[in-house]
């Protein structure tokens, strides 16, 4: 990616090494006792380390967020993620005034292990994600690690994909899509809300292709990065991840969609760059 005359955003927050406590990874001399006490009385000794580490994680002081650095972080990498989250500020911005609108912009939280959340304790393991009450988007950077070595996407633009994809998720929370998935998913069975999911993430993706298009016309795409993010597309598609953990796939079960449906979503907002093309909810077949 060409991003030396991209500015960096100031809507990041650097909670790297400030930790969550002393609970969170493991359980304690104490909650191991706990643990082996209930496994004797016939419990599930995984159901009582979920709660110890709940108990845990509420008793821990959180992260001081007023108090963490905000603005571009000093390293290499936090420059680069500042400047991604800075282009994709420029690019919706841009959208939302054409369409006579203000856009409200995200706060790009970096974290390392686990950080709390307006949606609850936040975990390295989730990766990315978007909690829509707070309006932010939670990364720990060593998820491109696996985005390289596990996934094997390496490449700048599948990294900047991830961040992309999860402003999408913000652009749904403040067109007010988010709200009425939600509340459709609330009514609805398990393999119905997992198939609104799945339009959901797409839609995320088709979005994050939105972005693409309109960084690629400012000049800060190199040949070959879109290649980058449709490897990366495959690589997280819930067929492959499903296959990859235990052999098979169970359709109803997808929440966040096909590699193929993953990459033709992620194509389509980067072939013309409008929004209107990603109405996942009113497509069929994905």
């Amino acid at each position: 990616m060409e991003l030396d005359n991209q500015r960096e955003s100031e809507n990041v927050e650097d909670l790297r090494g400030m930790g969550v406590g002393a609970g969170v990874g493991s359980l304690g001399i104490g909650g191991v006792v706990i643990v082996i006490i209930a496994a004797f009385l016939g419990y599930d000794p995984s159901d009582v380390m979920n709660v110890v580490q709940d108990v845990q994680h509420q008793a821990s002081p959180a992260p001081d967020a007023s108090s963490a650095p905000r603005g571009a972080p000093g390293d290499s990498l936090g420059h680069f993620v500042s400047k991604v989250l800075g282009s994709t500020e420029d690019v919706w911005g841009e959208i939302f005034q054409k369409a006579g609108r203000e856009y409200r912009r995200p706060t790009l939280v970096l974290f390392s292990g686990a950080t709390r959340t307006s949606c609850g304790m936040g975990q390295a393991a989730m990766g990315p994600f978007y909690c829509p009450p707070d309006e932010k988007v939670y990364i720990d950077l060593a998820f491109y690690n696996d985005l390289r070595q596990r996934f094997h996407a390496p490449g700048e633009f599948a990294e900047a994909y991830v961040i992309a994809h999860e402003v999408g998720h913000h652009v749904q929370k403040l067109t007010g899509i988010s709200d009425k998935v939600d509340a459709a998913r609330g009514r609805a069975s398990k393999e119905d809300a997992n198939r609104l999911s799945v339009r959901m993430e797409l839609q995320a993706d088709c979005y994050a292709g939105v972005w693409g298009n309109h960084a690629q016309a400012k000049g800060q795409l190199d040949p070959g990065d879109v290649d980058q993010a449709l490897a990366a597309a495959t690589a997280i598609g819930d067929d492959r991840l499903q296959k990859a953990a235990q052999g098979y796939v169970v359709p109803e079960s997808f929440t966040h969609g096909t590699s193929e449906q993953r990459v033709r979503w992620f194509k389509r907002g980067m072939e013309n760059g409008r929004v209107k093309d990603c109405d996942t909810f009113g497509a069929n077949p994905l």
